[in-house]
């Protein structure tokens, strides 16, 4: 029973200690986080800081679009009939995980650094926008393949593509690495500015191959496939406006303005967010509703309609919608149609009046030469073909 109180005393003096903890935290965290969130995520919460929280939003809005995107995508599939449209597919799918990627890392910015994320930080940044603008270089082979040969290859294939091609991105990343942190020694977040940005230069050179494939892709032959050029060219214009931008502030503005230290993270963020919603309003949504728009049903042509062009109304030919067996019937009526016949017809009109009630029925050389039977013709001789005409005689006539 002596055990029980001395147990309550240790209870209660834990407590004790884990409250007055509890509060000199409080009294050091940042206007606007609560007891969730401690260091080092206060800039998750902090609104004295309030691009954090504004990167932070932004960032879960893309995610949560993309994923949507990804599975209508993925829902519809099944859907798309016409093989130009589903080639476009495996690389839209790719560039969504990339801008997911994107929106991802920016939250890697958020957080205050060590060795782990600053590793991080440096081995996906390049790999993730190789792996997007590699899409986008693909989706212009595909355009200006689509535009000349009215053909695209595989998605497959494209996809492919776009993941070698990231994959020399991700190789220099290592590289950069293993010289600057296990040759060198030195601390993963210590890094030059100018290093940092030598080291996306092939990422660079894949927006620069993927702006000329756009522009490439709006010379081709057939116009239905330049609207989605023309997206894509926009979009690379405006992600080389971004690149140029964010690189030069990091390099020189943040210098200029004396804030080179503290103000690296955020500039990086933004970009990183920027170029996410950039490449998710003008080309993946645009490309993924041209892949999930149905294809437009053939109209026949209206013969009626005074306002089409009178000149395809007349190369029209309307024999090739008559069957072969009336048009060889009307091929032998025309046959017999000759001066003979048209000399017998003129010398048997007279004769073949009877009477003023009767009409002039045409005698036999108003027929063809060679014969062609009738349907009821055939069916009152009982399915026989006769050789030749029937003969009337005044008898039967009466």
């Amino acid at each position: 029973m002596a055990f029980l109180p001395v147990l309550l005393l240790l209870l209660l003096t834990v407590v004790h200690r884990a409250s007055s903890q509890d509060a000199e935290d409080a009294e050091a965290l940042p206007r606007g986080c609560g007891w969730g969130l401690m260091r080092p995520y206060t800039l998750l919460c902090d609104l004295d800081s309030i691009w954090g929280v504004a990167v932070e939003s932004v960032a879960a809005g893309g995610t949560l679009a993309a994923i949507l995107l990804a599975l209508v995508l993925v829902c519809r599939l099944r859907h798309i009939s016409e093989a130009e449209k589903r080639s476009g597919v495996g690389p839209i799918l790719l560039l969504l995980l990339g801008i997911l990627g994107l929106f991802g890392l920016s939250f890697a910015y958020l957080i205050e650094q060590d060795e782990s994320l600053c590793l991080l930080r440096r081995a996906l940044w390049g790999l993730l926008f190789a792996v997007c603008f590699s899409c986008l270089l693909v989706q212009g082979v595909r355009l200006r393949r689509l535009g000349r040969e009215c053909r695209s290859p595989g998605g497959c294939a494209l996809t492919g593509l776009a993941l070698g091609l990231s994959a020399v991105q991700g190789i220099i990343a290592a590289e950069w690495l293993l010289l600057t942190v296990l040759r060198e020694g030195r601390a993963a977040c210590q890094y030059l500015p100018l290093d940092f940005s030598l080291a996306c230069s092939y990422v660079l050179a894949l927006l620069l191959a993927a702006l000329t494939a756009a522009s490439l892709a709006l010379c081709g032959k057939t116009r239905q496939w330049r609207c989605n050029a023309i997206w894509l060219m926009v979009t690379c214009l405006l992600s080389l406006l971004l690149w140029v931008a964010w690189v030069g502030f990091y390099l020189y503005g943040n210098e200029w303005l004396g804030k080179a230290p503290d103000w690296n993270d955020p500039a990086l963020a933004i970009a990183l967010v920027a170029q996410g919603w950039l490449l998710l309003i003008f080309h993946a949504i645009p490309e993924s509703h041209v892949c999930l728009r149905p294809p437009p049903q053939p109209t026949a042509p209206d013969y009626f309609d005074t306002s089409q062009n009178s000149t395809r109304m007349r190369e029209t030919s309307f024999d090739e919608d008559i069957p072969l067996s009336h048009r060889q019937f009307v091929e032998n009526q025309g046959y017999g149609y000759n001066d003979e016949n048209t000399a017998g017809l003129r010398s048997g009109s007279g004769a073949g009046q009877h009477n003023s009630n009767t009409g002039a029925r045409p005698s036999a050389p108003f027929r063809s030469n060679v014969y062609q039977p009738t349907e009821m013709t055939m069916i009152l001789n009982g399915g026989a073909v006769p050789s030749a005409p029937p003969t009337y005689t005044g008898r039967q006539l009466w």
